[in-house]
């Protein structure tokens, strides 16, 4: 890395979201370091869509943390509850969805923050969005402003003046179909990325998810075919 390069840390589950902000980060000169989780998910084949994104896009380093939130259960990607399949768009869009996983960006936040002050990185990127689920209380702007703010007070480097961190949200009020058109323009290859909440062993999306289906959405108003592996009907 040349002196003039910032580091920043990305968050990076292996989904379309996490990938556009990962090249985001790199087209602004950023430095990545690519952070994901094997948090006791139900599809872990996103940690292998992961790996490939972190290489694919020139991550200079991608650690996978291992945390469990199965401990705690209630959300349907870390318990034995059902994935909602084929909901319409008006019940996708209002409530907090089963698929909401208690406190995950605060405990993934606070992770990039720890490695974020031990590479005396200023940056984190988080590829949040609010429009797609508005009613997940841990994508908001407000949150992220708070958890920024709180950031600042928690860490050596801050108190020091070493270190002002800033969190970088740059899909927060784009839609999929802004998204996707971006990350093309930035030549992301979403064949590599998993977004389905209920994948085959094999990474198979299921289509019929709440994320298979935005994901399908946003393909289609952006105007491209999206070029993830379906499961047969």
């Amino acid at each position: 890395m040349s002196g003039t390069e910032r580091r920043a840390v990305v968050l990076l589950s292996g989904g379309l979201d996490s990938a556009t902000a990962l090249a985001m980060a790199r087209s602004q000169g950023f430095a990545p370091y690519a952070l994901s989780f094997r948090y006791g998910q139900r599809h872990e084949v996103e940690l292998e869509s992961a790996k490939r994104v972190a290489a694919s896009l020139g991550a200079l380093r991608h650690e996978t943390a291992q945390i469990d939130l199965r401990m705690f259960g209630n959300s349907a990607l870390t318990a034995d509850i059902a994935v909602p399949k084929d909901r319409p768009a008006s019940e996708i869009s209002h409530g907090i969805p089963v698929t909401y996983v208690p406190a995950r960006n605060t405990i993934f936040l606070s992770f990039a923050l720890a490695w974020a002050e031990v590479l005396g990185a200023s940056d984190v990127f988080i590829g949040v969005n609010a429009l797609d689920y508005s009613g997940y209380p841990d994508c908001r702007p407000e949150y992220i402003e708070a958890y920024e703010r709180m950031a600042n007070l928690a860490t050596k480097a801050g108190v020091e003046g070493h270190q002002r961190l800033r969190i970088h949200t740059p899909l927060i009020s784009l839609s999929k179909a802004e998204i996707i058109r971006t990350g093309l323009s930035l030549g992301v290859d979403y064949g590599l990325t998993l977004s389905c909440y209920d994948p085959s062993p094999l990474g198979e999306a299921c289509g019929h998810c709440d994320s298979c289906q935005l994901r399908l959405k946003g393909f289609r108003e952006a105007g491209a075919k999206d070029p993830a592996r379906y499961r047969a009907e």
